[in-house]
């Protein structure tokens, strides 16, 4: 079995309007409403083996904050440019090259591309996953090359607004 969570960057902040799109950091909103993520996690006590962001700052953050908040180790978040401005493509892709050890994984990104990838799975679908949504899905297989092709369950669709 694989699990695999779905992390859409924080409310990012608009203050330096000439900031590349890059380099957003987090709002102060979007720090608070990942610490209702955080506390949803700990309540799970889930804890991915392998946490995997995108390189743009606003991602970086979030998945910082869940690292440090759940426990992960803040040096073994892997950086990886190619889920900036990826697609759902490039997102299994990413995780076809995961080794078959790891049975948990977080990913964090950016929509579009992360509400077209967690449709692939959730039904009915949804227009927006919202910043800081999560989604973790499981698949029945040993091998993350095969997770498109295999069952899979959706274990939950959690966003900060539902957990208010």
């Amino acid at each position: 079995m694989k699990t695999l969570y779905i992390v859409r960057h924080a409310k990012s902040s608009w203050d330096e309007l000439f900031l590349d799109d890059h380099d957003r950091p987090l709002a102060n909103i979007g720090v608070k409403k990942t610490k209702r993520i955080i506390k949803y996690l700990q309540s799970k006590q889930e804890v991915p083996e392998l946490m995997i962001s995108s390189s743009a700052v606003r991602a970086l953050e979030t998945a910082r904050l869940i690292a440090d908040g759940i426990g992960y180790p803040l040096d073994q978040i892997t950086i990886e440019p190619n889920l900036y401005h990826a697609s759902s493509e490039t997102i299994f892709n990413e995780l076809y090259g995961l080794p078959d050890s790891l049975k948990s994984v977080m990913i964090f990104g950016h929509n579009p591309t992360l509400t077209y990838f967690v449709n692939k799975f959730i039904q009915p679908p949804i227009v927006n996953l919202p910043t800081t949504g999560l989604v973790s899905v499981s698949f029945q297989t040993d091998h993350w090359e095969k997770i498109d092709m295999v069952d899979f369950k959706v274990n939950f669709v959690v966003t900060p607004r539902m957990l208010k």
